[in-house]
C-alpha cells in the first residue's frame, strides 16, 4: 500500500482574522459581564434567615428598594435593652412584612393593632422569656417609615416598643424569599 500524504488546506486569511475577532468579542464580554455582575452584586445580597419568625431561610435581598404594602423588608433593628439583651450590641438584620405604610393610621384596642381599621396584629403582654414587653406606635404612620410585622406569634416587629416605626435609614431592602 503507498503511503499516505498529508496534505494540509493553508488556513484562508479571513479564517484567522475571523478567529482572532472572536476571541476579542468573547475577550470584551467576559469583561462587561464582569462589569455587569459587580454591578448587580452592588445592588443584591443572598441573605440565610436562622430566626423562625419567618419561614423562610433564604432571602435575596434587593437593596436601597423602597418597600411597598406586603413587601418582606430586611432593616437593622432600633437599640434597646431587650434587643441587646437577646440579641447583643451587634444584632443582624431583621425581616418583616410591611403591614403599613406613611400616611396609613395605626390604631390600638387593648393589644390589637388595627391599619386603617382593619385587624393586623396581635401583641403579646411577656416575652418567650417572661420580660414585659412595652407597646409600639400608634397614630399616622410618618414619612418615610412602616409599621412591620410577623404572623409568628414570637416575632419581635412594629407591635412593640422595642422596635416601633421602621423608617428609611433603617431599611436595606426588599427582600424576595427563595427557600
Amino acid at each position: 500500500m503507498p503511503p499516505t500524504e498529508s496534505v494540509q488546506t493553508p488556513t484562508p486569511r479571513w479564517h484567522s482574522h475571523r478567529r482572532g475577532l472572536l476571541l476579542g468579542a468573547a475577550a470584551a464580554l467576559a469583561l462587561l459581564g464582569t462589569g455587569a455582575a459587580s454591578d448587580f452584586a452592588k445592588g443584591h445580597a443572598l441573605l440565610v434567615n436562622a430566626s423562625p419568625s419567618l419561614p423562610y431561610w433564604a432571602i435575596w435581598l434587593t437593596l436601597g428598594a423602597v418597600p411597598k404594602r406586603g413587601d418582606l423588608v430586611l432593616f437593622m433593628p432600633p437599640r434597646s435593652d431587650l434587643l441587646e439583651k437577646h440579641f447583643g450590641k451587634d444584632p443582624h438584620p431583621f425581616g418583616k412584612r410591611v403591614l403599613g405604610v406613611a400616611g396609613d393610621q395605626v390604631t390600638r384596642d387593648g393589644r390589637r393593632y388595627f391599619i386603617n381599621g382593619v385587624p393586623a396584629a396581635l401583641a403579646k403582654p411577656f416575652s418567650k422569656t417572661g420580660e414585659p414587653l412595652a407597646l409600639g406606635p400608634t397614630g399616622t404612620i410618618p414619612a418615610g417609615c412602616y409599621f412591620v410585622g410577623t404572623a409568628h406569634k414570637d416575632g419581635l416587629d412594629s407591635r412593640y416598643a422595642a422596635i416601633g416605626w421602621i423608617c428609611r435609614p433603617q431599611i436595606l431592602g426588599v427582600g424576595s424569599p427563595i427557600l
